[in-house]
């Protein structure tokens, strides 16, 4: 009975291939990884606001006045209202502060909340945006991702780059064992992703009270990372032609 060799690379656990069956006859597993590094150009900016009022229809006013004010200053940075997304307004009482005497909740008054996410396609408008947002009392920026246009083009570059790295792998592994690669006898595409901008762990919140702008302090540009990175991985199995 002739011996049946498999060959693991060890840079990675055997889990990785456990959805995919291997075959009887002699092969080879390896994984392929690519990154491919890109300039943002875009960004998605995330803004929350607030208002505070004695009536519940006053609050609702305010913030709608608020939003209004963005939406027409859109077309100064090339925004579309198409690329305004924004959720349902919310209202409710402030009953956060009690009376400690009687045990009762003080009615402070209600609460308005609207949230908007904003994409914006020429990213060296993006402070100036930030500061227009700010300046019609938008009250929180919380958050940026920055993004590129060509995402897809670079997402097919890494899944190609992951490939070729996969073949190149498998290639000198099996010719170190004095054997070469056959044909693939499996493809599992293990991940895909992209690393892009501040997310909400490491993003300084700003916001806007009443009619002061209190931020940390951001040096001109700091919302601008010098790449985004697309992330891919790809599990391969050979068959390996062994001269016996």
């Amino acid at each position: 009975m002739k011996l049946i060799t498999t060959i693991f690379l060890t840079l990675f656990p055997l889990i990785t291939f456990a959805n995919s069956s291997l075959p009887a006859n002699r092969h080879i597993a390896v994984q392929g990884t690519a990154e491919v590094l890109a300039k943002p150009d875009m960004a998605k900016i995330s803004f929350e606001v607030i208002s505070f009022k004695d009536k519940s229809l006053d609050a609702k006013r305010d913030v709608d006045d608020r939003v209004n004010l963005l939406l027409k200053g859109l077309s100064k940075y090339g925004v579309k209202e198409t690329d305004v997304s924004a959720t349902s307004l919310l209202t409710y009482n402030d009953d956060d502060k009690f009376n400690v005497e009687s045990g009762t909740a003080i009615n402070a008054g209600y609460v308005a909340t609207r949230t908007l996410k904003v994409t914006l396609r020429n990213i060296e408008k993006l402070n100036d945006f930030i500061d227009f947002a700010l300046s019609v009392k938008i009250n929180e920026l919380t958050n940026i991702e920055l993004m590129s246009s060509k995402a897809a083009q670079l997402e097919a570059e890494a899944i190609q780059g992951a490939i070729d790295n996969a073949i190149v792998k498998g290639g000198k592994l099996a010719k170190a064992f004095g054997a070469e690669l056959g044909k693939i006898y499996s493809i599992n595409s293990n991940s895909n992703r992209s690393s892009y901008g501040y997310g909400a762990d490491n993003f300084e919140r700003i916001v806007v009270t009443g009619s002061k702008v209190t931020r940390n302090p951001f040096e001109q540009g700091r919302y601008l990372q010098e790449t985004i990175t697309f992330k891919s991985s790809i599990n391969v199995v050979f068959d390996l032609e062994v001269n016996d």
